[in-house]
């Protein structure tokens, strides 16, 4: 498996279509708990509502930019109604990269199955969670309001190829950051 490269450029204008697509101010808005609603994002990237999978991707990229995390609850918000919905473990799962360079320097682009494009760097940091049991890693990367998706583990593995060994650990770099992938 080969990670894509691509010179600068050759994203810039999905990376700046999303960025002028605004995000709806979910921050600014402050309505009533109206309750839960039947819907769940699953470990997998699945939006289910009323036990039906969502397949229609414009209905998934809608739900997810109004998405709203209070502490460890989630919610969908609207100017006028605020209703739960239930995460399994992240909102967001990340199943492509790319990967820019220009003149010695590279981002890493990742896309979400929600259609969300998000640069690895400084706002945007990769973590990965080791779990105690088995030794598995799972990947996060920050989305925005304190929302992480998870990466795949093909995208997991493209990253991993792309990394140095420095001291005993795995480090990627984009947008001049480092992350430590274990």
């Amino acid at each position: 498996m080969s990670v894509k490269k691509v010179e600068l450029g050759a994203l810039e204008q999905q990376i700046q279509a999303q960025s002028e697509r605004k995000q709806p101010p979910v921050h600014l808005w402050k309505p009533d708990f109206c309750g839960d609603l039947d819907m769940q994002i699953t470990r997998d990237g699945r939006w289910i509502h009323e036990g039906g999978e969502i397949k229609r991707p414009a209905m998934v990229a809608m739900f997810s930019s109004i998405l709203w995390r209070e502490d460890d609850q989630y919610f969908l918000v609207t100017p006028v109604e605020k209703v739960g919905i239930q995460v399994e473990d992240v909102p967001f799962l990340f199943t492509g990269l790319e990967v820019e360079q220009d003149a010695g320097n590279q981002r890493l682009i990742f896309t979400a199955v929600s259609g969300d494009v998000v640069v690895a760097d400084q706002d945007h940091p990769l973590r990965v969670e080791v779990n105690t049991e088995t030794g598995e890693p799972s990947p996060y990367l920050m989305v925005r309001y304190g929302m992480e998706g998870r990466l795949h583990r093909n995208v997991f593995y493209q990253l991993a190829e792309l990394a140095r060994e420095e001291n005993g650990q795995l480090i990627v770099e984009s947008a001049g950051q480092q992350f430590v992938l274990g």
